[in-house]
């Protein structure tokens, strides 16, 4: 088999052809770079996955803020209602916060005495 020789126009033009691997090289830095920016939105972006994470951290913390609420709304509503409807209730508050007593009760005051200095003759 012998080498045939092309014309010289068709091996300058073989020569200056661009090369298919380099373009293809270009094209999977370009994709690999878009990808990459896309990814980094898709996590660290205003929606991203841990914008999610951070927003739901703040939500079960509004979950258990409200649980709590509810449950000291709930206490106070029934402290009100025995306010209301219970007289021995109404006395404990009065004897305890306004220092009120029955007629005929005596109270005892009795005051903190310091201690002895026992290193004074």
């Amino acid at each position: 088999m012998s080498r045939q020789r092309l014309p010289r126009r068709h091996a300058e033009a073989v020569k200056a052809a661009p090369r298919p691997g380099r373009n293809r090289r270009y094209v999977n830095l370009a994709l690999l770079f878009v990808i990459s920016v896309i990814a980094m939105e898709g996590l660290i972006g205003n929606r991203g996955f841990l914008a999610m994470l951070q927003a739901r951290r703040q939500y079960d913390q509004l979950e258990e803020t409200i649980a709590r609420e509810k449950a000291e709304n709930a206490r106070l509503a029934e402290e009100a209602r025995l306010l209301r409807e219970d007289p021995a209730t109404i006395e404990d508050v009065a004897r305890r916060e306004l220092g009120l007593m029955m007629p005929g009760e005596k109270v005892f005051i009795v005051k903190d005495v310091p201690a002895p200095d026992s290193s004074r003759p």
